[in-house]
């Protein structure tokens, strides 16, 4: 079973940016899609986006089009999303995943359910 550990949550003020990264064990890192999915007090766990085991196709929620960016880098096993000009709608936990599929012929869809390993998540806060 892999694991994921994410990191790089913290404080922030309203327009600022950070920078996620989720480690991935094991070595088929780069035959699986990833996604980051949030969760704030009181709501359901949602999409954020998604990256193909092929580097070049990403899908990103509506809410963050334009202001997030997931990228990955297969000789570190790590998948990352960039967070800018953030929001405090944006508070919430931050949690990696990886699609319960290798070498899938689309990108997961932005739904837990393509998605079987997941992170213990980091703790996101903006600032108004």
């Amino acid at each position: 079973q892999v694991q994921l550990v994410e990191s790089g949550g913290g404080l922030v003020q309203a327009g600022g940016s950070l920078r996620l990264s989720c480690a991935a064990s094991g070595r088929m890192f780069s035959y699986y899609g990833m996604g980051w999915f949030r969760q704030a007090p009181g709501k359901e766990r949602e999409f954020v986006a998604t990256i193909g085991w092929r580097e070049s196709r990403t899908d990103y929620a509506d809410s963050v089009k334009g202001r997030f960016t997931i990228s990955r880098d297969n000789a570190k096993n790590t998948v990352y999303l960039q967070m800018t000009s953030l929001k405090p709608e944006d508070t919430a936990v931050y949690y990696c995943a990886r699609d319960r599929m290798s070498y899938r012929g689309r990108l997961p869809l932005p739904a837990a359910t393509d998605f079987d390993s997941w992170g213990q998540g980091t703790q996101v806060t903006v600032s108004s």
